[in-house]
């Protein structure tokens, strides 16, 4: 089967610059919402930026206000992957139309702003807006390179259902990602119930103990573990492979100082655990000496002590402990690590409270599993459909 032709965008829309927005006018709070290419979703949507979103306050060009389903290309790569992703604004008077974002304009009936918005989200065109991009550091394109672009051109009964099918892929991938941030929710709801001793368990009546946690772990110290395989702790990821993280390779190839890390350790970033990045193991390793390693003792489960050292409260200890004039240079060795105190309860009930937890943690892997395969068949089946490789009955 043939594949469908092909035209200029510029044949049947032309693409417009945004305004630039004076910075001077920028808020936390207002009625429009200054976009940029960071609002941009890789699959398409939008991505809200939460305490960093920022509103204009200024005096506003009455064309930069954008209207229900404007079309939008992210024309600088403010995020990896970003350029070329496009948006449809969702309501009229509430969005502005930045100087970094390409507004699509239709010139004629030819063409479904619809299937548009998923041809750009589509490697059909993405994959030439970065190749034609400028741009050392940041990459960056303009309304001239995009009406350069060539997109497929269908009789508009092929459009208008090969738009609908996809949106129904996009409305399940929706529905994914809100389901996994009320899963995130309710996590840290019940963390701060559990985690503080505010919601207790049926069957738990114990008071909490106070210890310092020199009483709940010790230092391991071990090395010479060259033969075992080199692990990174993150923040958000736990302790993977360090071939996994996705950056130039800085170890040293001397690993005799490195630290062993085992199954039920607790390691963390001795540099950066002001920002909260430790993690339970579920491996055996070495990690760089930048990283400390603390072995539980008796009476401790380690699922519960990783949870608890999340909670911003004790985020917060780990910062006022750290040793440093300014926060770059703070870290929390050790010595200074078992020096603060926390409250916990008796290992049945940190079991317990443990248990709820990892549940709800499975659950969002599973749901973000499912996205994932979902975005990738989505993705399959658009190239498919954009190029004629599959074609729909009408």
């Amino acid at each position: 089967m043939s594949v469908w032709p092909k035209i200029k965008l510029n044949e049947v829309a032309e693409v417009k610059h945004g305004f630039a927005f004076k910075s001077s006018f920028f808020s936390d709070n207002g009625h429009y919402v200054l976009l940029t290419p960071g609002n941009f979703n890789e699959s398409g949507g939008f991505r809200w930026l939460g305490e960093k979103q920022k509103y204009y306050s200024g005096n506003i060009p009455q064309e930069y206000i954008l209207e229900k389903d404007d079309l939008l290309v992210a024309m600088t790569e403010q995020a990896p992957g970003l350029l070329g992703c496009a948006i449809l604004i969702p309501e009229s008077n509430k969005y502005l139309h930045n100087q970094r974002l390409g507004l699509v304009k239709l010139k004629n009936r030819n063409i479904s702003k619809l299937f548009l918005f998923h041809v750009f989200n589509s490697r059909l065109v993405r994959k030439p807006i970065s190749e034609t991009s400028g741009g050392t550091k940041v990459k960056h394109t303009s309304p001239d390179k995009i009406g350069d672009l060539s997109i497929p051109f269908l009789p508009m009964d092929q459009q208008k259902i090969i738009a609908e099918i996809l949106s129904t892929w996009d409305t399940a991938i929706v529905r994914t990602s809100k389901l996994i941030s009320a899963k995130k929710n309710k996590k840290k709801a019940l963390m701060h119930q559990l985690l503080e001793g505010k919601k207790r368990l049926p069957s738990f009546k114990d008071s909490w103990k106070e210890y310092y946690l020199k009483d709940l772990f010790s230092e391991r110290k071990e090395t010479n573990g060259g033969h075992l395989p080199l692990l990174a702790i993150t923040g958000k990821q736990g302790i993977i492979l360090a071939s996994e993280i996705d950056r130039k390779d800085s170890s040293s190839e001397d690993k005799s100082r490195y630290k062993k890390i085992t199954p039920g350790d607790i390691g963390y970033n001795t540099m950066r655990m002001w920002q909260g990045v430790s993690a339970v193991s579920d491996m055996e390793g070495i990690v760089s000496p930048a990283y400390t390693i603390c072995k539980p003792k008796k009476g401790v489960d380690v699922i519960f002590m990783g949870h608890l050292f999340k909670m911003p409260s004790v985020v917060h200890l780990f910062w006022r402990f750290s040793q440093g004039l300014v926060n770059d240079t703070l870290n929390l060795k050790f010595h200074h690590f078992a020096q603060i105190k926390i409250k916990i309860p008796e290992i049945k009930e940190q079991i317990a409270i443990a248990k709820v937890l990892t549940t709800i943690d499975n659950e969002i892997k599973y749901l973000k599993k499912k996205m994932a395969a979902m975005e990738k068949q989505k993705r399959g089946l658009m190239q498919k459909l954009l190029t004629g490789e599959v074609r729909v009955k009408v």
